[in-house]
């Protein structure tokens, strides 16, 4: 292979050049130059391997053959403007419905998850006449002006302008630690709590003459710190923007095209009488390529259309991108990737399950198929999140070459969403190295009146040096 033009630091030195010092990196304080990968494993330019569990945008593994394959024959023979008759959008758009319930048969092509969404609230008000949006606490749905307004993630952050009067916002249906929790209610309470705080924002609206528009939310909530919503949450909502005059969306964006395992899409998960009106795809369905899409009902379509207004994509389902898109369809169904992720995922809740048993760090461990996190607490009791040790947890990880993210709105959730190719072995080397760290700061006690205190097992382990979290945004200097 071919040696890399440019050493680390020249790229990094261009990088900060040229590129606006808002574009984010992983691991900033010293990132990772990235030249190669293939399925769950991604490569340094040192050659280094890294177990890759950040990655749901490689959704079948990177750089499968199959996928590579239907994209480099594609753009051989053509890659136009999408303006032009082509099979592969149709014949791919067939294919894709057909795996949504019936009354979801139209669809719209863009480039990313971002467009779609843009997309998506365009029709809703478009079919509705309406204007409000009700949100979820802690939701992200894209980088365009319209999507940082409708998403608190952004505009409750630096660098945000707050909520706009038009979006409402109601707690994310999280039983761990959200405005309901399962210490005081069950399950089936809880969703009807979290529920009704969607029932009163359509009344809220209704009251101040916006209207509700739409219910925008992720059928699991990724940025929020990996949240599956109790059973029936949104039957309940749907119901009650539907009687609100508003539609229901499903950003599949991180979750769909199998990810939970048992279904195509994480929706499904909640009922199969729960249809949103309104479903956005955009990064698994590519495998890294920017396609995207908004699946809708005729209903709706037609609306948007009858404004006379036309809508073109100049690259939505280009012919390479909707080859590319079939063919991860083609590894979904022939890999049985949905049966990997329920067995993988299966295995990881089971094994994260008993690393909690043994470590007080671990407050709660959720998630379904290859969609998990792991919520770390300084106290199980109050559950107050533990910022600063799931950082030096990812740190030590990547030290030990496997690259995994926080998230939530502490940032002390461990967010596992790797590519679907993960394998069993995979997950072990997961799990034991998650082990070995904790292990490592389980023999150091916290700091009491800045003196740290060395057990027994650590005096007896060889001397070397490490930095600790004490339980703040700062670390310690220890020997262990």
């Amino acid at each position: 292979m071919e040696k890399e033009k440019l050493s680390k630091q020249e790229t990094l030195a261009l990088r900060k050049k040229h590129i606006g010092p808002s574009c984010k990196l992983f691991f900033k304080s010293d990132p990772l130059k990235i030249v190669r990968a293939l399925g769950s494993y991604m490569y340094d330019e040192e050659g280094n391997r890294y177990l890759d569990c950040i990655n749901n945008v490689c959704h079948v593994g990177h750089c499968h053959p199959h996928v590579v394959s239907a994209a480099t024959q594609q753009m051989a023979v053509l890659n136009t403007n999408s303006r032009f008759l082509h099979d592969n959008l149709v014949i791919y758009a067939e294919r894709l419905t057909a795996l949504f319930p019936p009354k979801l048969s139209v669809c719209f092509f863009v480039n990313s998850g971002s467009e779609a969404n843009d997309l998506a609230l365009r029709l809703a008000r478009t079919h509705t006449g309406h204007r409000d949006v009700i949100t979820l606490d802690h939701a992200y749905h894209g980088h365009v002006t319209s999507l940082i307004d409708i998403s608190p993630y952004k505009f409750n952050h630096p660098g945000g302008d707050g909520k706009p009067d038009w979006v409402h916002v109601a707690p994310v249906a999280d039983i761990y630690r959200g405005k309901y929790t399962d210490k005081d209610y069950t399950i089936e309470q809880l969703s009807e709590k979290y529920a009704d705080e969607v029932k009163m924002l359509c009344q809220k609206s209704s009251k101040e003459g916006g209207q509700v528009c739409i219910f925008f939310a992720e059928s699991m909530q990724s940025c929020g710190g990996q949240i599956v919503f109790p059973p029936g949450y949104l039957r309940q909502v749907y119901k009650h923007v539907r009687e609100a005059g508003g539609v229901c969306l499903a950003d599949e964006v991180q979750v769909g095209f199998g990810r939970v395992g048992s279904h195509m899409w994480a929706f499904q998960t909640q009922g199969d009488d729960v249809v949103p009106d309104i479903v956005t795809l955009g990064k698994p369905m590519g495998n890294g390529h920017p396609v995207s899409a908004v699946i809708t009902t005729r209903e709706i379509a037609e609306s948007f259309g009858a404004t006379g207004m036309e809508y073109f994509n100049t690259f939505g389902g280009n012919p390479v991108s909707a080859a590319v898109a079939n063919a991860v369809l083609d590894v979904i169904e022939n890999e049985k990737l949905r049966d990997n992720a329920t067995k993988i995922g299966n295995f990881l809740m089971q094994e994260f399950r008993q690393l909690q048993k043994r470590y007080e760090l671990i407050g709660d461990v959720r998630g379904q198929g290859m969609f998990l996190g792991v919520d770390l607490v300084k106290d199980r009791e109050t559950r107050e999140p533990a910022t600063a040790e799931a950082a030096y947890i990812n740190k030590r990880l990547k030290e030990n070459y496997v690259l995994l993210s926080a998230d939530g709105p502490y940032r002390n959730v461990l967010k596992f969403k790797s590519p679907l190719v993960f394998s069993l072995e995979d997950a072990k080397e997961l799990v034991s190295k998650v082990d070995s760290i904790m292990e490592e700061m389980k023999q150091v006690e916290h700091c009491v009146n800045g003196v740290v205190k060395e057990n027994s097992a650590t005096e007896k382990s060889s001397s070397k040096s490490k930095r600790i979290p004490n339980g703040s945004q700062n670390e310690i200097q220890v020997t262990v």
